[in-house]
């Protein structure tokens, strides 16, 4: 299919991370776009500075005349979180649009790409956002489609230096939904296969399996970069030509040596395949960031990046919104947002605060995400959270899914072994602005907890002074 037959560029659900930088290119390249989301957020308003035309009913008339009137010039984009009864999807469908899935469209973009893919149920967003801006940073021209917002891009969708030229492509492969079988990688990284989306796939067999066929993508010739975390058989699936480099934090093909934490800084040394990396700073805590840099590490220096520059990215490497973001700081006090939703990645982001901030008490409120998700891996998260000093706990934030009886956060309250409270989102500004018995505070979450980031950091200003 050639993108270039259209002129119309439609998204169901344009407000999606994912989404939102397949719409970034399609107005960089100079298509007319427009969609539809549930709520504004600053993605949609950020989409409409750049051009985009966005409404936020489910209104048919809603949807600009101009594409209505011109079928064949017209793709519809579309997110897997669109339920079948939305009524714009179904008068497209109905009508004969040319739907496509975002996943379907990111395959497109990328297929005559050099492609460089990062997967795994968690991790694939640093890590993948760490290759595009090392790559950005030893400008080597290069396309990236992200799955957050890179504060060195100040973006989620970086372009190649020039029109013409054909540049290496990064993107991070999604495994919900299946989604990342439409890439074919030159080199794939996975970062983990922990169970998860479990709505999807019922099981931890059928998501592994879904990896592995992932992995039989790569490209003839290429490179499978493989945490030791992740399930060991997809070294067994791929083509015979593809090399594997396996990679932890030590002993291993890949891996850190000296790490340490200096300064509010991860410094580590690192050596792999032809790859020796001296002492480097990385300004992003946490010790599993230092894995993720070792990945990204490796994959630049295989397209030919210099150790120097390499090592003088990732120290001017920023991170991610919402990925262990430091949004405020105090002589009295730290506050964190992350983006954890998943036991392991929050037990991962929680090992490293504690490290981080070793002796301090620390206050998690934490937004679950998704009642299948809570239900699926409750012990999971009661054993992750118990590591905070206490936990004041939300209500579970739906997203696409419908209340499931008996699944709500009381559930998950009843199973933590730490001081908590449960309430509602509403009450978190007044109770935190009359209870600051804590050092480091953290926000933690997919859901909508992302809103109260702003209001917690104007409160904890007018409370305590900020360090210059």
């Amino acid at each position: 299919m050639n993108l270039h037959q259209y002129r119309h560029i439609y998204f169901l659900g344009i407000g999606g991370i994912g989404m939102s930088a397949i719409a970034r290119w399609f107005l960089a390249k100079g298509f007319t776009v427009a969609g539809y989301d549930r709520t504004p957020t600053p993605l949609t308003q950020k989409l409409t500075e750049e051009g985009a035309t966005i409404h936020f009913e489910d209104d048919v008339q809603l949807i600009p005349a101009s594409f209505r009137e011109n079928k064949a010039e017209t793709l519809v984009v579309l997110t897997p979180a669109v339920p079948a009864n939305h009524a714009e999807r179904q008068y497209l469908e109905q009508e004969g649009f040319t739907i496509m899935k975002r996943s379907q469209v990111l395959g497109l973009l990328t297929h005559d790409q050099y492609l460089v893919a990062v997967a795994g149920t968690h991790g694939k967003t640093t890590t993948s956002s760490m290759v595009a801006h090392l790559l950005h940073h030893a400008n080597v021209s290069t396309s990236a489609f992200l799955g957050g917002i890179s504060t060195d891009l100040g973006s989620n969708l970086l372009l190649p230096h020039q029109e013409e030229e054909r540049a290496l492509a990064v993107v991070e492969a999604d495994e919900y939904d299946r989604s990342f079988l439409t890439l074919h990688p030159d080199i794939a990284i996975v970062t983990s296969t922990d169970p998860d989306h479990l709505d999807i796939y019922g099981e931890k067999e059928a998501l592994v399996e879904s990896f592995r066929q992932f992995v039989r993508q790569i490209k003839p010739n290429g490179y499978l970069l493989l945490n030791h975390t992740a399930d060991q058989s997809l070294a067994e699936a791929i083509d015979p030509s593809v090399t594997v480099i396996r990679y932890r934090l030590e002993n291993e093909e890949l891996s850190a040596t000296d790490v340490k934490i200096a300064g509010g800084a991860m410094k580590f040394s690192a050596r792999g395949r032809n790859l020796l990396l001296p002492e480097t700073a990385l300004q992003v805590p946490g010790f599993h960031n230092v894995e993720n840099a070792l990945a990204a590490a490796q994959a630049v220096s295989l397209l030919g990046v210099p150790v120097e520059k390499i090592r003088s990215g990732i120290s001017e490497y920023t991170g991610v919104k919402r990925r262990f973001e430091k949004v405020f700081a105090s002589e009295k006090r730290v506050y964190l947002d992350d983006y954890a939703h998943h036991p392991k990645e929050i037990e991962a982001f929680l090992q490293s605060v504690r490290a981080l901030y070793p002796g301090q008490r620390l206050r998690v409120i934490f937004q679950p995400h998704l009642f299948t998700r809570t239900r699926d891996f409750l012990d999971g998260f009661a054993r992750s959270l118990s590591l905070a000093d206490e936990v004041w706990l939300l209500e579970i934030y739906p997203a696409r899914e419908l209340p499931i009886p008996g699944v709500n956060s009381a559930l998950l309250f009843e199973q933590l072994k730490t001081n908590k409270r449960l309430l509602r989102k509403n009450e978190v500004l007044e109770l935190l602005a009359n209870d600051l018995d804590y050092n480091v505070l953290a926000t933690v979450g997919a859901g909508d907890i992302d809103t109260l980031v702003p209001e917690i950091k104007c409160l904890l200003e007018e409370k305590d002074h900020v360090m210059e």
